[in-house]
């Protein structure tokens, strides 16, 4: 699952390290962009179609975010506007709606889950994810989520992944991890986890980089 806080959190820093910002113009440009790539995403990257970035500001008014007065034109705004901008975009990415899975996820995590082979969510997150899994008919295949804001350590952390694998009453051993990212997924090869990467793509451009878990476990043992 990729969640990239950081990029949408780059508008809010700007305001806060420059003082005399406020209450000035600010020109958007590669802000704007930021925050248009970080609102996109889904689980995986999966996601709806990315609008041009004027579109975030109209799409979230019209939506019920309150926009702020301060507002003075399509291509350049105030640093309050800056921060409302941020605010709703990070609202959003949180809800369901804003996700989208991978087309072959429900069919694996089901497949894996009638071989009785536990499932885990673990994620560099900044935010409860059950929701969205829930929201989606995926929460039924999870055994446990663990959540690095929930935790306080992040991906590559190995505390992370045991925590995962003692919750499951599994060998970490026998278990896969199955990632987008080599850095912080790769870190599960420090507790002797195999690792499996799979591309960081939309949705509609990874439509089955999920299956062939199903071959790299068998009867809830992974394949040496």
């Amino acid at each position: 699952m990729a969640y990239r806080p950081g990029r949408v959190g780059a508008l809010r820093r700007r305001c806060r390290s420059d003082p005399g910002v406020a209450g000035r113009p600010l020109a958007l440009g590669r802000d704007r962009r930021l925050a248009s790539r970080s609102a996109a995403g889904g689980p995986g990257g999966g996601g709806a179609p990315r609008p041009a970035p004027q579109q975030w500001v109209a799409g979230l008014t019209g939506a019920g975010a309150a926009r702020p007065s301060s507002t003075t034109g399509t291509d350049r705004c105030t640093a309050d506007t800056v921060r409302w901008l941020h605010d709703a975009l990070y609202d959003r990415h949180m809800t369901p709606a804003a996700w989208s899975p991978y087309p072959d996820a429900a069919d694996v995590l089901r497949a894996l889950h009638e071989r009785g082979i536990g499932v885990g969510v673990v994620s560099n997150i900044g935010w409860d994810l059950r929701p969205v899994f829930r929201a989606h008919g995926l929460d039924p295949y999870v055994g446990t989520y663990v959540l690095s804001y929930e935790l306080g350590v992040q991906k590559p952390d190995p505390r992370l992944f045991a925590t995962a694998c003692e919750a499951l009453g599994a060998d970490p051993g026998q278990t896969l991890m199955v990632g987008d990212d080599r850095r912080a997924d790769g870190g599960a090869a420090a507790l002797g986890c195999g690792v499996h990467f799979v591309d960081h793509l939309p949705a509609s451009r990874r439509p089955d980089q999920l299956r062939p878990v199903l071959d790299l476990v068998a009867d809830g043992r992974m394949k040496k």
